[in-house]
């Protein structure tokens, strides 16, 4: 969070603190205020966030220059639960209740501007009978496209195990996507080679998020440096090298048996030539199978892809209310209309070839 917050300016992070009647910490979450432009939706959500302009301009909420201001609970660059946690032994269920309610109050001390929104977001089916209590204090909630989730087989020692686990026509794409990208050089940057590539990779990553067709926040591939030099071996950059021409990066964090997989960026023109994003998806898997991971959260991007390698997803739920009683309840209505993105899920393992 301290790299993030150090060298993503354009967002404001503030933390908040439960205390129970001993003066004792039960709770923590991480908030910040973010500046959402309405027109960089591109997705399903487009209905709702035309109606969140013309709503908000018919009771003078929102002008066409002001930006739709967000306070959100969890990370924005991340999919996955990473906004709150809880002490042992409490009323999740009454806690969560009373951070949405110190969210709400938190209003005013962290900003001199009007908060348009606020939003507590990505969690996964095993928390929502504890996040559903978010209803009783005027949120709505709606689905978002699922994280997609790789869970490794426990007799995977090297990568030849993992293709051996694939059906044969999975295993031959993923031995031809191999093959396409044998022209491409890999390595594993350090602190000092992060420096001198930084504005290469931030064009890179450009081409992938300008792609998104929902996006938070501009990550600050600056970043990276602090998260390096912080975690050292346990954040991984990998670049990818076409001849002297860099063509792409992966980012990924290891906690413990997770791999986190981060940002990437692509040059597109020879992607497909190539098959870098699919090698991508393949080298995070090696990485993980050489470090003993349990499971690699891919993110919430690129769903059936990513289910062709073997992951599956898993599904995330987003609550936000409007700061206005009225303009909310005409809210849910609209987001009661969105859907995750639908796409084609692949089962590539042969029969009960995962055991755990």
């Amino acid at each position: 969070m301290e790299a993030l917050e150090k060298n993503n300016e354009q967002i404001q992070f503030s933390y908040i603190l439960l205390f129970d009647e001993k003066k004792e910490a039960i709770a923590f979450a991480t908030i910040k205020l973010v500046d959402f432009y309405l027109d960089s939706v591109q997705n399903d959500l487009q209905s709702v966030i035309e109606w969140m302009r013309c709503m908000g301009r018919k009771l003078h909420l929102l002008s066409s220059q002001k930006t739709f201001k967000i306070l959100t609970c969890g990370n924005t660059f991340v999919s996955g639960e990473h906004g709150i946690f809880i002490k042992p032994n409490q009323d999740k269920k009454e806690v969560v209740k009373q951070l949405a309610k110190a969210i709400v109050a938190f209003e005013k001390d962290i900003s001199k501007e009007v908060i348009d929104a606020f939003m507590l977001k990505d969690f996964v089916n095993e928390s929502l009978f504890i996040t559903d209590a978010l209803h009783n204090v005027g949120y709505n909630s709606f689905n978002v496209d699922p994280n997609m989730v790789l869970t490794l087989d426990s007799n995977w020692n090297t990568f030849d195990d993992y293709l051996a686990a694939l059906k044969t026509k999975y295993r031959v794409k993923a031995r031809k996507a191999l093959k396409m990208s044998t022209g491409l050089q890999t390595e594993e940057i350090t602190i000092e080679s992060l420096k001198q590539l930084l504005p290469e990779m931030a064009l890179l990553y450009k081409n992938v998020s300008n792609k998104a067709s929902f996006n938070l926040g501009y990550f600050n591939i600056e970043t990276y440096m602090c998260l390096k030099e912080n975690l050292k071996d346990d954040y991984v950059i990998k670049v990818y090298w076409l001849g002297d021409k860099l063509v792409g990066f992966l980012s990924g964090m290891i906690n413990q048996d997770t791999l986190d997989a981060h940002f990437v960026g692509i040059d597109y023109t020879v992607n497909r030539t190539y098959a870098i994003y699919q090698r991508m998806l393949y080298d995070y898997i090696s990485l993980a199978i050489d470090n003993n991971i349990k499971t690699i959260n891919f993110g919430r991007t690129a769903s059936e892809i990513k289910s062709s390698v073997g992951a599956v997803p898993q599904d995330l739920t987003i609550y936000l209310r409007h700061r206005k009683s009225i303009p909310n309840r005409i809210l849910s209505l609209f987001l009661n209309r969105i859907q995750p993105t639908e796409f084609r899920l692949i089962k590539p393992f042969k029969t009960k070839s995962i055991k755990n």
